[in-house]
């Protein structure tokens, strides 16, 4: 009972950053279901795609309804990722799990880095920059979200604002789509893999869409950059930990 009072609460914190950030599921998703729910690294990767997925999906229904979702660049940002997802997906495989935390980990300081040092975007009429960024932008997206098993809402959304040119809001609705078609393509890519606990993944997306519509009720009542600077904070303490449990295992070997 305690096992899944703590997968609910989990799966909701999940949606609950979603629903508040336009992304961040999956930087907290994978290392919750390897240090708390016990599950290896590879198949954290692959159920992490499953729960952020679906979370992703609700939230981008309600940014629809808003008028908040620029369909156009979310379907050529999200497409190009999709193949780099899949392909990258395969790579995931062959690395050995220490080896594929330590990079999770070193993936998110650099975002917790960059959320912090880079102004907060504001939100206004930003020229597009054209389809070739956008592209450029979704593969190399879709390339970390197979390989590593991240949505890429934190990846996104600065990109989408920075690089392609979209208003802050309009990119946070945007975001989502991309999450989900990414998270599809990375599923896809890790079809024949370690098998999904169903009952984790119920739990999890169940709460997640909780959590979601929640957080983007909060949206209106705190300030987007205090969000953005503790979360922040979290993902580079979250990283020390990992890199600190998974460091000496690689330095044992040698």
């Amino acid at each position: 009972m305690e096992q899944i009072l703590l997968d609910l609460l989990l799966g909701f914190g999940i949606g609950l950053s979603l629903g508040l950030l336009g992304g961040g599921g999956s930087i907290l998703t994978v290392p919750a279901l390897v240090y708390i729910v016990g599950q290896t690294p590879q198949a954290a990767v692959t159920a992490s795609l499953v729960i952020v997925g679906l979370n992703s999906s609700m939230g981008a229904l309600m940014h629809r309804s808003q008028g908040t979702l620029n369909w156009r660049v979310a379907l050529l940002f999200g497409g190009v990722g999709m193949g780099a997802a899949y392909i990258a997906a395969g790579w995931s495989k062959a690395l050995p799990p220490t080896t594929l935390m330590i990079a999770f980990a070193l993936l998110m300081i650099l975002v917790g880095l960059f959320l912090i040092l880079k102004p907060q975007p504001q939100d206004g009429d930003t020229p597009g920059r054209g389809w070739l960024v956008t592209v450029v932008s979704g593969l190399g997206v879709g390339l970390l979200t197979g390989l590593l098993g991240v949505g890429g809402g934190f990846l996104i959304v600065p990109a989408l604002v920075m690089f392609v040119g979209l208003p802050m809001r309009q990119a946070v609705g945007t975001s989502l789509v991309v999450i989900a078609m990414n998270s599809l393509a990375g599923f896809l890519g890790h079809l024949g893999g370690p098998a999904l606990d169903l009952q984790v993944l119920t739990l999890f997306v169940a709460a997640g869409l909780v959590g979601a519509l929640a957080g983007a009720r909060l949206t209106r009542t705190i300030q987007p950059h205090q969000l953005r600077r503790a979360f922040a904070f979290f993902v580079i303490a979250l990283a020390v930990f990992l890199l600190a449990d998974n460091i000496p295992q690689i330095t044992a070997r040698y």
